[in-house]
């Protein structure tokens, strides 16, 4: 009730402002004042009344949360799906309430993939000193060393991490939908070795001390008459967004910065990264890819970087709901041919399953997800997928071996 008053109060006390900065000299006096009343009201101290103290549990049971039989996230003691607005009108709050238990999460998919997939987690850079920012992916013992099948699993941007696709249907729908488990599980059952790619995971956040803030703001080579009057104004943004600040952030949060993990600071440098170390040394015959979201980005960033190994290497890729451009990445005539014998992506779309959907880029086919949701379209796509990389695989070897055959009988024939 608080927090609804004191905005209401201080977007009058700013439409009043704005009306009296238009008038006369009397009309300035009014405004010096209501500047000073404003100056008075202790915001820090009206809105903490409100908003409880930004601590969280991290373990699932501390939120009092568990995933039944289902895969579906409930309450411990009341069986009811997750709650957003925990605490009524406090939005940010049940905000940074959703996020931790977003990290939990996240946790909880790593130790699936561990325990249930049998993955096991590899670091990045494979050449990491203890002290450097590191990452990691997920990798099946036979990744690397499979002659037949190879699955790579790319997600899209945001919050997920290794293994999930959305976490807001982990929360809100179940584990099937959301993380990458089932195609985990069928690939391994269908003979295929898995690499689960880490591509959000660029960078860790450290605390910011005195001194490197005060760096951070000293260190331009500009004259200083100049740095002074860039000084100045910042100061003046700065009061003005710390004034504002009091609304939106009352318990002031820690200043971090951000320390970028080598050659994976983004997902196409991760993507590219992986490719090199890992998938372009497998043994594998057959590689295959399912990219959601960015990761269909990433994956043609990949190929307009190494082009002429994916085509050797790659016998499929199935996309879902990806959001590259040809045009904007600047790929090639040879990459965008390739695509439209090798790639097919499924759309968010109000058609059945695998219809097929007008592109207005030429890349790769595009056929209906069987949904309108974005997120959901890699589980509503997944068998049709599966599908597609087994007749993707046969017809590769079925055009094989006749070569292989011929090849033979003129060997012989030129033994004999």
């Amino acid at each position: 009730m608080y927090v609804f008053l004191s905005i209401s109060i201080l977007l009058t006390i700013c439409v009043v402002m704005a009306q009296l900065q238009q008038g006369g000299p009397d009309e300035k006096e009014k405004t010096t004042a209501l500047k000073d009343l404003l100056s008075r009201i202790d915001l820090d101290e009206l809105m903490k009344k409100d908003e409880p103290p930004l601590e969280f549990p991290d373990t699932l049971e501390g939120f009092e949360y568990v995933f039944n039989e289902k895969g579906q996230l409930r309450h411990i003691k009341t069986g009811e799906p997750f709650v957003f607005n925990y605490r009524e009108d406090l939005h940010r709050w049940n905000q940074k309430r959703y996020e931790a238990l977003g990290e939990i999460i996240t946790k909880y998919i790593y130790e699936l993939l561990q325990k249930e997939c049998h993955l096991k987690k590899v670091t990045l850079p494979v050449d990491a000193t203890e002290s450097e920012p590191k990452s990691f992916i997920f990798m099946s013992e036979d990744a690397l060393t499979n002659p037949n099948k190879l699955l790579v699993l790319i997600h899209g941007n945001g919050v997920v991490r290794a293994g999930q696709w959305a976490r807001r249907l982990i929360i809100n729908e179940d584990l099937d939908s959301g993380t990458q488990i089932p195609y985990i599980k069928r690939a391994i059952e269908e003979g295929y070795g898995v690499i689960v790619l880490n591509p959000n995971e660029n960078y860790i956040e450290v605390e910011k001390t005195k001194a490197q803030v005060q760096l951070s703001s000293d260190s331009s080579d500009e004259p200083a008459e100049k740095r002074e009057r860039k000084d100045k104004i910042q100061k003046e943004t700065k009061k003005r967004r710390d004034f504002y600040e009091k609304y939106r952030n009352p318990q002031k949060e820690k200043e971090t910065m951000q320390m970028y993990i080598r050659d994976n600071g983004s997902p196409e440098e991760h993507a590219v990264y992986v490719w090199d170390h890992f998938i372009s040394q497998s043994a594998a015959e057959n590689v295959v890819f399912v990219a959601h979201s960015y990761g269909g980005l990433a994956f043609v960033e990949l190929m307009i970087q190494r082009e002429a190994e994916v085509k050797n290497k790659v016998t499929a890729v199935a996309l879902t709901d990806s959001v590259h451009n040809v045009w904007h990445q600047e790929a090639g005539k040879t990459i965008r041919e390739w695509m439209r014998e090798n790639c097919c992506n499924w759309v968010s779309s109000s058609e059945p399953l695998d219809t097929s959907v007008e592109s207005m880029l030429p890349d790769c086919p595009r056929v209906s997800a069987g949904t309108e949701r974005h997120e959901l379209t890699s589980w509503k796509s997944f068998p049709s997928i599966f599908k597609f990389f087994s007749k993707a695989i046969e017809a590769k070897n079925s055009s094989v071996k006749p070569t292989q055959m011929r090849r033979s009988n003129r060997i012989k024939y030129e033994e004999l």
